[in-house]
């Protein structure tokens, strides 16, 4: 049986229990587990009630727009459950289907205040259009990904090395197993369905392929059919199916190849975006928060999950043969995988990473990510090169008023002095790649080491 219990679970256990508690909506991209963790909660009340706007018996409660208490008097009526609110959760799966009923969520807060709701939905930012007024300050939001490493760990049943992981730092004995784990993590991805077979199969990737290939051909017919004509249906399509294969920057002009307008493009990609299945990252060219991303610059590719990215683009095999996954085409894998679980630690519904460059006439330079800590700015570098080779990351830190920089790479746990090209001394905190959900108790740690100051 997969331990399909999810680190967000702490915070919806904190929203039950809050006084003032307002209807939750659940957001994240179809089939990262957004109805089994409200269904788990489900079993802690006396009564759930669970409603999929999708089927045509669960709609016809909110088909008309009406009054709430009039909707919940109908379903404990026919569900056959007491006028107990205070002991109901009722959950509203795939809201988007009836995008009025995103505005009623105010009115169950208003009007039966004592009742738990909690909504979800796929699609929301396209169904969020149609609605006139969403409920801003009446319900609470929370976002839920594909698995971490971390809920991996707990999925495959390796609590000894998910104990280890969270010891900071790291003990020697734990990195060879770990990095091994992290590999079939960054093959296979975190998406649920996934790591079931995965499990239930005692850990073998074969019978994977169909069920990336149903994930993936749903998520493409989810967006496609967001498309306001035949015409743009076909470039969604065309764009969805070109992604997997970049390894760079992209240009929306001309996109894969084709003669589409940059227009047309983009607008295919923000669509995909809207959806959470492919992220358009942007650089920015700050040095210090606030970090505002670049949109007149190329901006990266991010998919939903690495594992799909990888059945998609048909690698999973060569990565199987690597050592050091940065190995792979320039770190490309690594990068985005690290990328996909820096996006996984924060419960936020718009956040984004975002990488910096710096990019004129008399140099360029792009550093991997940067993550916002306190007050500063910190450089994140993906490599598996010497100190001496990180050009862009020195470049980075003599701009900065701060001495911490942070580099992944198939190593252990290090701290080392490094001095720019100009002269200025920093501390770079090397980490292995599987330690990035840990990377801000590595920051305390390094104050702690350094006392207190970066």
């Amino acid at each position: 049986m997969v331990n399909f219990q999810r680190k967000l679970r702490e915070n919806i256990l904190a929203w039950k229990e809050k006084n003032n508690r307002k209807p939750l909506i659940l957001r994240g991209a179809r089939q990262v587990g957004k109805s089994t963790i409200v269904r788990e909660l489900g079993k802690s009340y006396d009564y759930f009630i669970e409603l999929n706007l999708e089927k045509p018996n669960d709609r016809r409660f909110f088909q008309k727009e009406r009054e709430v208490t009039e909707i919940w008097q109908q379903l404990i009526f026919e569900k056959g459950i007491p006028d107990t609110p205070q002991n109901t959760l009722l959950f509203i799966d795939e809201i988007q289907e009836i995008p009025h009923v995103i505005k009623q969520l105010r009115y169950f807060y208003e009007e039966i205040p004592q009742l738990h709701v909690i909504a979800a939905g796929s699609l929301l930012e396209f169904a969020l259009s149609d609605v006139g007024s969403f409920p801003v300050g009446r319900v609470e939001e929370m976002v839920l990904h594909p698995f971490d490493f971390e809920e991996f760990l707990m999925a495959t049943g390796e609590e000894k090395a998910l104990n280890a992981l969270r010891q900071i730092p790291l003990p020697s004995y734990a990195y060879d197993k770990l990095f091994e784990l992290f590999k079939k993590y960054v093959i296979i991805g975190g998406m649920p369905e996934i790591i079931r077979q995965y499990v239930a199969s005692g850990g073998n990737l074969v019978g994977l392929k169909g069920i990336y290939a149903s994930i993936w051909e749903t998520y493409k017919s989810d967006v496609i059919k967001y498309a306001p004509n035949a015409n743009e249906a076909k470039i969604m399509r065309f764009v969805i199916e070109s992604a997997p294969l970049v390894r760079d920057r992209i240009s929306f002009a001309g996109f894969g190849g084709s003669n589409y307008r940059s227009r047309e493009v983009g607008e295919a990609f923000r669509a995909l975006d809207l959806a959470k299945v492919i992220y358009l990252i942007y650089p920015t060219t700050q040095i210090a928060p606030p970090q505002l991303p670049e949109i007149s610059r190329k901006p990266r590719l991010q998919f939903l999950d690495t594992g799909l990215l990888n059945y998609a683009s048909e690698i999973q095999a060569e990565l199987l043969q690597l050592d050091d996954l940065n190995d792979y085409h320039k770190g490309f894998v690594v990068n985005h995988c690290i990328t996909q679980e820096l996006i996984a630690q924060r419960n936020e519904v718009f956040f984004k990473p975002q990488f910096w460059v710096k990019e004129n006439a008399a140099s360029n330079a792009e550093v991997d990510l940067t993550l916002k800590w306190q007050k500063y700015l910190l450089p994140i570098e993906v490599k598996s090169g010497s100190k001496g080779s990180l050009r862009s990351l020195h470049e980075f830190m003599d701009l900065t008023d701060h001495t911490l920089a942070i580099r992944f790479l198939r190593n252990e746990v290090s701290i080392e002095p490094v001095k720019t090209r100009q002269g200025k001394l920093f501390q770079l905190l090397n980490l292995p790649y599987f330690a990035i959900s840990q990377v801000e108790k590595y920051i305390e740690w390094v104050m702690n080491r350094e006392m207190g100051s970066l």
